[in-house]
This record gives structure tokens, sequence and C-alpha cells, in this order.
């Protein structure tokens, strides 16, 4: 598959031209990537009005995927409001008020563009809650909802941070029965596609998606996919560049722009029989801890979370030993050790990982609960709270006080008191275990 920005930052570089434009290095070396650095100057196409290479590069990844595509160079965060944003204006062109309902443990990100957007989001639980990081959703625990409120989009993580998936094609079943789209952060799945079962959410009936391609795909951090369904109203294709523009920097990394082009060229040369294989090496691993004694959660093939306590450890303690041992996870709390893989880990990778979790001593499992999950009281919109003063207070002077903070989140930044919600006993346990020392609250 060809790669047009490549090609063409390449050889601008080759040139040797002088240049008298934008980044200020000037192609000069500092950090020693600078030759590849560019703006968007005459013939390498601009990001939000592409109609040249970063087009052609777009329209590759289009294919690849099986869907319209679009980059950002700003993560997934940037393809969150922007996919939100097609949400609300969908609802009201359509004559609607924006009603979105989103499963609790949305990134911070959402609320940040329900604070910006100014919607009141309707949150969906499961009925039986049992963690801050998940939110194991079945189609009948949506479709309660969706009979209750006027919903227009439904918004879900999909995986989560621990490597649940939720049950898209299900869920999307229900959301178009009701009238309502899905929109789903895939943030950390963009090669489920590629699998020999693709269970991306653009092949199981989400409507809008965002994908990290920087989280599961050789990209630079910051790479990132905003999918639109090939079935979707053209209005959606139609505004997408405006949605991203609206929240995106007018200066792109061409950097990361190149990053996203050599991947398509990954992506299609051989990557499916790849990532099969290495697949099949990791749940190998998953195998042979778990006759260890180790105990996993989720079902998403490239992530091993282990839940420590079972082990007679805190997941932080297990990151301790690794990084002992030079090895460095995505994500460790109380409860839980994340490690990420790719087929970049390579089978030596998976054994010295293997290998240094076999090492560590079982333990009597730690008796330690986890705080109990609950629904703090609304009291004021996001919006209303995000531009009310404030005050920082110790977490422990703050229940019975309305956040003012976009949100007060475990790690990884996923809500335990939203901006408008009153502060709990509940929130306060929660404080205490995950460590979270002050809070910005309404004064």
């Amino acid at each position: 598959m060809n790669t047009p920005i490549c090609d063409f930052v390449n050889t601008y570089r080759e040139k040797e031209t002088l240049r008298l434009h934008m980044p200020g290095h000037k192609g000069k070396k500092l950090l020693g990537m600078e030759g590849l650095d560019l703006t968007e100057i005459a013939g390498a196409d601009s990001l939000y009005e592409a109609e040249g290479i970063i087009k052609e590069s777009e329209g590759n990844a289009s294919r690849l995927f099986g869907c319209p595509t679009f980059y950002s160079t700003e993560g997934s965060s940037h393809c969150i409001r922007a996919m939100l944003y097609l949400a609300c204006l969908q609802a009201k062109a359509s004559g609607r008020k924006p009603v979105i309902a989103a499963g609790r443990n949305a990134h911070k990100t959402f609320l940040t563009a329900s604070v910006l957007l100014d919607f009141d989001p309707v949150w969906l639980t499961p009925e039986k809650p049992d963690s801050y990081l998940s939110c194991l959703l079945t189609p009948a625990e949506v479709e309660r909802v969706l009979d209750e409120y006027p919903v227009t989009a439904v918004y879900l993580t999909s995986p989560d941070y621990l490597g649940n998936t939720a049950d898209i094609a299900g869920i999307a079943a229900v959301c178009h029965a009701h009238g309502a789209l899905l929109l789903v952060d895939n943030a950390h799945g963009a090669y489920l596609h590629f699998l020999p079962e693709p269970v991306h959410p653009m092949d199981l009936g989400a409507d809008l998606c965002c994908d990290s391609a920087h989280k599961t795909l050789p990209a630079l951090t910051g790479a990132a996919y905003l999918h639109i369904a090939q079935n979707a109203d053209p209005f959606f294709t139609g505004e997408a560049k405006n949605a991203l523009s609206l929240f995106g920097s007018t200066s792109p990394s061409y950097l990361i722009l190149q990053s996203l082009d050599a991947v398509n060229g990954y992506l299609a040369d051989g990557y499916r029989e790849k990532l099969a294989g290495f697949v099949r090496l990791t749940e190998e691993c998953r195998e042979r801890l778990t006759a260890q004694g180790y105990t996993f959660c989720g079902n998403e093939p490239l992530k091993l979370t282990v839940a420590a306590k079972p082990y007679g450890y805190r997941g932080t303690e297990l990151a301790d030993l690794l990084r002992e041992k030079n090895m460095e996870c995505e994500f460790a709390d109380p409860d839980f050790l994340v490690a990420m893989v790719t087929p970049e880990t390579g089978a030596d990778g998976l054994t010295r990982l293997t290998e240094a979790l076999l090492s560590v001593p079982r333990r009597t499992p730690a008796a330690e609960m986890p705080p109990r999950f609950s629904l703090p009281e609304r009291v004021l919109s996001p919006r209303e709270a995000a531009f009310s003063p404030g005050e920082t207070l110790p977490a422990e002077a703050c229940r019975g006080r309305v956040l003012a903070a976009v949100t007060v989140g475990c790690p990884p930044a996923v809500p335990i008191v939203v901006c408008g919600e009153r502060i709990d006993d509940d929130a306060i346990a929660a404080f205490r275990y995950y460590g979270i020392e002050t809070c910005t609250v309404i004064k």
C-alpha cells in the first residue's frame, strides 16, 4: 500500500529546501527527526481541508477499516469531542434535544465534552456494579434507560481499561430500534478489526467510534482515528472534518500524520497473520500463569489484566516487582495490574513477562475489598458546576460539598464524582482507597 504523506515528506527532506516556514527548527537536528517535521506547506495538504496526500492516506485507512476513517494527531480525546459534537448536531438538525446516555466508566474527556457542548449525561450503570473501572451493561439494561428517556445517542467505553468488551452488536440493535446512535470509545481496540474474526465496534454495528492508533498499533503517541459507519447518514461524513477542526489544533503534527500513513502500509503487509500468531502466544502466556494460580480479568486478547489480590498482592506491589526487573506496565492500582502487549512485544517479551510473574511467590489472598460503587446525587449540570467558582480542600473535608472540577477519578481518569455531583460517604471512601488527597468544590 502506498504511503503518500511519508513519500512527500521524504522527498522534501532530500531536496534540502531552504525552509522559510514553520517550524522554527528549520529541519536542523536537535532530537534527530526534525527533517521530517513539516507544516501545511504547498503540496503537504491540510488536515481539516484535505484534498491531496492526507485525503489519499485517509482513503487508504478507510479501505483497511472498511468504513470512512479520519485522522487525528491529538489522540482519541480529540475524536471523542468530535463524535459527541456530531451526535449533538445531528440531534438538533432532526429537531430533537441531544440526550446522551453514557456508561459511567467514561474517560474524563467525555466529561470535558459535556461541559463544552452543554449536555447533561444520563448515566448508565449495571444492575450490580462491581467496579468504578468497568461498566458491563447488557442490551436489556440499556433498553430500560432508552424506554425511560428520549435518548438520542448511547456512549460506551469498550474495551475498558481492564480489558472487558461490551456486547456492541446487541446494544447497537437496541439503540437503532429506539432511533438512537451508538458511539464507542474504542481507544484500546484499534487492532480488533484485524483479528481472524473482526470484533471492532464498526464491525458490530456502532455508528461512530474512535481508536487510539498509538495504544495498540505501532503509531506515535497522539495518532488516532475517527470512524463513521459505512451506512451512516451522509451528514456525518460531510461534517466530520468540521467537527475535528472545532476541537483540534491548527498546527497538526506531521510526524504523527506520517506515523498514521506508515501504519497503513504496516496493516496491509501481513498484519492479520502476525496478529493472529501473537494472540495465540498471549493466550499461552495467560494459560501458564493461570495454572500457577494467577487470576485474569477481561476478554480483550492483547491485554493481560491480573486480579492481584487473589494472588496475595496489591496490583501496585506486582508492578513494583516487575519494575525491579526492568519491566513497566501500563497501569496498576490496589486491585489490578494491566500489561498491554502487541506483536511488537514479541515472543521474547512475553516470555520475560511470564517468567517474571512465575517467579513471584504466591501468598495468602489479600482480604482488602475495593470501595462500594455508588452514583452520587446530581445537584447541577456539568457545565454549571465547571463554570462555578471553586476552592480546593482536603478530600476528607469535602463531604457534602458539590464538585466543581470536571471530575475526580480513580486512575485512569474514570470518574468517582463528576462536576455538579455531591460528594458523599462512598465517594470519600473511594478517594481514600485510591489515594486522592484534594478536591475542588464549589464555593
